[in-house]
């Protein structure tokens, strides 16, 4: 009864939300009865979007590489994404002699289509709402470790029930801060193939300048297939696999859109943290983010020393620096709309809203002083956090850490064994080192190490440092790291080939390596208590934080499950400081390719275009991409859907379930939006589909592509 009337209440703030506000589950979209929904624009049925029996919406969007979203737009298993999610893969197939990153890619027949080795794609089969079970087996007198063996068997016990001895992966995750349980069932393909992009001068457009920003003017887009095996379950790569025969493939809307139109978008957004208190995001924006600024550009302008220099290695650490360069913006961009925005004295006074009701009398034994507490626990833990971000972007950069420490484990096991264990496990250790060394350039690497250890020793406190980071000559660790074991691949496969436990024992990278490492498990574990402490008070507040605000609604956080959200296609206010490229204010919700071109600058990285791409738009010959009403060829356009980090690739879609467009980006002006929801500043900005249609035809001359998708004008 308690799980009915907490569903009951869940739907009823539902449909009191504001249309573009939400990152909604898809089974609690099933629940809906569509009445608010179909008069904002919506045609399809909740059992149309999300079904466990039927085909449905939900059978065409897919969890990309872990961290993006696709879409599946043929019967054949074609999948859009967009360019960046595709990008290190992409890359990983580049070499200067076949640089596809660079120049694009078309495969003119499906046995040119080429296997991204490592790639795999996710589907949700089904998902359901375990929060009664779990819960009836806790309780808030319980200790952190006596909660952890509670959901550590539980999670165990569902994952059991549902995964059809190993057909399918089951996931248990927690919402609400811990307060309720859901459990998804997915099914993986690991046979993805690559079938084309266009050159990164066009899916790469406007490059770090135009990043987060609006107006943009980019072809974000690139395109795989999934394969299967002849039965059509999931299989490891293999030339008899075939193109899968999906479920459902979304047909593909040539109709346009106007200032007002309902969307929706479908996909895997990672993280936010909207019920962060004010003292999380003063800690995130005043210490937590400027160390990852700091840590990232500096990571960044190594790479670029190198990646400027030499073809082969910008291929190898393309993916990389995207990747570094898109955090490093968008957490600038968090700190500076934090600031603007006024988010911490917004949600200072929800807080202070919150502490009047748990001063109630029959609140007061649960919920008050929770927030003192988590205040305090900000305070004790500042330093620690700092350390944690320069710390992982250390690690994450820096590669000589991870390589050490992983492959010393494993060669000091190795060279344990005597000649017949040695003899078995080899080809386990020469995959490993071909693994760690791919893309590996020694002279970057020293060069990173150098750099990233000698900004951790300026800037952790010595309370939280590592000691054996601190006590590190800064200067001199590039040149031990060329004198190690793990220099590069010819050492490391030398020492293969001639074990010697007592070298690898000496190594000194590897003792760097495995101090440092040893030291943030002491550190976690110095903390453990606090965190713990912490967890419960934040399950807590959440707790009354919904009893307390009864008229306001209440969506769970994103953490990388299918989520559905809907809104409109929209403008965004025009500023003074944007040069918008011939569009008017009340067309400011749509870029074309006349922008694009007045964007152009010859031989620059970030605004050159093909000279093909320039001389197709001249001759406007748009064919049947051009937009009905403007008669122009829209590249970008705007809406107001609810979106974050993993939605990178989902599709937006009208409400018939037609293809629009595809996500791709945020605006700077709501890089707060993971933190606090703004209704006036915070966008979707979308390819649009008829400009990707229009690039793979006329300038990518791979018509075929086209023709198994299906359109509807």
């Amino acid at each position: 009864m308690k799980k009915l009337f907490l569903l009951g209440a869940f739907l009823m703030s539902f449909l009191q939300m504001k249309a573009d506000e939400g990152m909604w589950l898809m089974m609690l979209v099933k629940r809906l009865n569509g009445v608010d929904l179909q008069k904002k624009g919506l045609h399809l049925t909740a059992e149309e979007i999300y079904s466990v029996n039927k085909s449905s919406l939900k059978d065409a969007i897919v969890q990309f590489g872990g961290g993006c979203t696709a879409e599946i737009v043929s019967d054949q298993g074609l999948l859009f994404t967009n360019h960046h999610c595709g990008y290190g893969n992409i890359a990983a197939l580049s070499t200067p002699a076949k640089d596809y990153l660079t120049n694009g890619y078309w495969a003119m027949k499906k046995s040119e289509e080429l296997p991204a080795q490592g790639l795999s794609v996710r589907f949700l089969v089904r998902m359901d709402d375990v929060s009664q079970r779990i819960n009836a087996k806790l309780n808030n007198n319980m200790t952190a470790d006596e909660r952890r063996a509670v959901l550590e068997a539980e999670y165990k016990a569902i994952q059991t029930e549902n995964s059809e001895n190993g057909k399918y992966t089951v996931v248990v995750k927690d919402f609400f801060n811990g307060n309720e349980f859901y459990y998804f069932v997915y099914q993986d393909y690991k046979d993805v193939r690559f079938v084309g992009t266009p050159p990164a001068s066009l899916g790469k457009y406007g490059g770090d300048t135009d990043n987060w920003e609006w107006p943009r003017h980019t072809a974000d887009f690139s395109v795989f297939r999934i394969y299967a095996d002849p039965n059509g379950n999931p299989a490891e790569y293999s030339a008899t696999n075939v193109p899968l025969k999906p479920k459902h493939s979304l047909p593909i809307s040539l109709k346009g859109y106007k200032p007002g139109d309902f969307t929706m978008i479908v996909g895997f957004p990672g993280r936010t943290n909207r019920y962060l208190t004010s003292y999380g995001i003063q800690q995130m924006t005043q210490k937590d983010y400027p160390a990852w600024v700091e840590a990232s550009k500096l990571a960044m302008d190594v790479m670029k020393k190198y990646m400027d220099k030499d073809q082969g290695v910008k291929l190898n650490y393309a993916s990389q620096y995207a990747s570094v360069a898109n955090y490093w913006k968008n957490r600038q961009g968090t700190i500076d709309a934090i600031a603007k925005n006024g988010t911490i004295s917004e949600k200072r006074k929800l807080e202070q809203s919150y502490q009047q009701w748990a001063a109630m009398p029959e609140n007061q034994a649960i919920y008050s002083g929770i927030l003192e507490e988590m205040d305090a626990y900000y305070k004790q833990i500042s330093t620690r956090n700092v350390e944690r971000n320069y710390g992982s972007q250390m690690q994450r950069n820096a590669k000589y850490i991870p390589v050490a420490y992983s492959l010393g484990s494993l060669f000091k096991t190795y060279a344990d064994q005597d000649a017949a264990g040695r003899a078995a496990m080899k080809q386990k250790v020469l995959d490993a080192v071909e693994k760690s060394y791919d893309g590996f350039h020694p002279q970057l690497e020293g060069e990173m190490l150098n750099a990233m250890v000698s900004l951790y020793q300026a800037r952790v406190e010595r309370g939280v440092a590592s000691p054996t980071v601190m006590g590190a000559d800064a200067v001199g660790l590039a040149n031990m790291a060329y004198a190690s074991i793990f220099a590069n691949k010819e050492s490391a496969l030398n020492f293969v080939n001639n074990p010697d436990r007592l070298k690898i024992d000496a190594d000194p990278l590897k003792k760097f390596a495995d101090g440092y490492v040893t030291e943030q498990k002491l550190l976690g574990e110095r903390f453990a208590k606090v965190d713990d402490a912490f967890a419960k008070n934040n399950r807590l507040f959440f707790d009354g934080l919904r009893k307390s605000q009864t008229d306001r609604a209440f969506y769970p956080d994103a953490n990388s499950t299918m989520r559905l959200t809907y809104g409109k296609v929209t403008t965004l206010p025009v500023r003074t400081d944007r040069n918008y490229y011939g569009i008017s204010e009340k067309d400011n919700y749509f870029t074309d390719t006349k922008g694009m071109i007045a964007k152009y600058k010859k031989g620059d990285e970030e605004f050159d275009l093909p000279k093909k791409f320039i001389d197709l738009v001249n001759k406007k010959d748009f064919g049947m991409w051009a937009d009905k009403k403007t008669k122009k060829l829209h590249v970008n356009f705007l809406s107001d859907n609810d979106i974050t980090g993993g939605n990178s690739g989902s599709p937006i879609m009208d409400g018939y379930g037609r293809l629009l467009g595809l996500a791709f980006d945020g605006n700077s002006e709501a890089l707060s939006g993971d933190i606090v929801f703004e209704p006036t500043w915070q966008k979707t900005i979308n390819l649009d589909i008829r400009f990707a249609l229009w690039i793979i035809e006329k300038y990518g001359n791979a018509g075929h592509l086209i023709s198994e998708m299906k359109f509807v004008k």
